[in-house]
């Protein structure tokens, strides 16, 4: 897999989630291995060849108040964790975009609020990327029901091609659903 006919390079979307594990404001093990794979298995050395489009999706929490009780929110509060959530996924995608000039693959990087398998649907029709790579926590069924999984999703209704990329046994945390 290689530039296309056109001279104009591959584009893969990848996309990419922070960590769930408290205190970790980094990229998810799922999302980091799907990157890592992408690297290895698809780009290896052909950098001039591809284009990374990375989406960040922010997903609104329910009642608006991130870890905070409602009940001690004041507007302040509304900024403090806007300002926040803004800086968490630009730091994210900052990441993967220093990642990528290291090592010469060209990327763009950009972020979506809303429901994320919903999001990336919608923006891979919008992109039209010759594929879509995200990471896969690899939840059992019992897990499924409850938490649910964004990769299955998108694979069922993305307009493109989708490789879903499960994490490795090794990189499971003490609790499956956090990555």
């Amino acid at each position: 897999m290689a530039a296309s006919v056109s001279g104009e390079p591959t584009r893969i979307m990848l996309a990419v989630n922070e960590s769930t594990i408290k205190g970790y404001p980094n990229a998810s093990i799922s999302c980091r291995g799907a990157f890592e794979w992408t690297l290895k298995k698809i780009i290896r050395s052909n950098t001039s060849d591809f284009k990374l489009l990375f989406i960040h999706v922010q997903v609104p929490d329910e009642d608006g108040f991130d870890d905070m009780d409602s009940k001690f929110a004041s507007p302040d509060d509304f900024k403090k964790m806007k300002h926040r959530d803004k800086i968490r996924g630009l730091h994210l995608l900052e990441y993967f975009v220093n990642q990528c000039h290291e090592i010469g693959v060209a990327c763009e990087a950009w972020v979506k609020k809303g429901d994320a398998k919903e999001i990336i649907c919608l923006e891979a029709k919008r992109v039209q990327p010759d594929f879509l790579v995200l990471g896969s926590r690899g939840l059992g069924p019992f897990q499924k029901v409850f938490v649910g999984t964004v990769s299955e999703f998108c694979v069922k209704h993305a307009d493109c091609p989708v490789i879903s990329i499960k994490r490795n046994a090794d990189q499971i945390p003490q609790d499956p659903v956090d990555d």
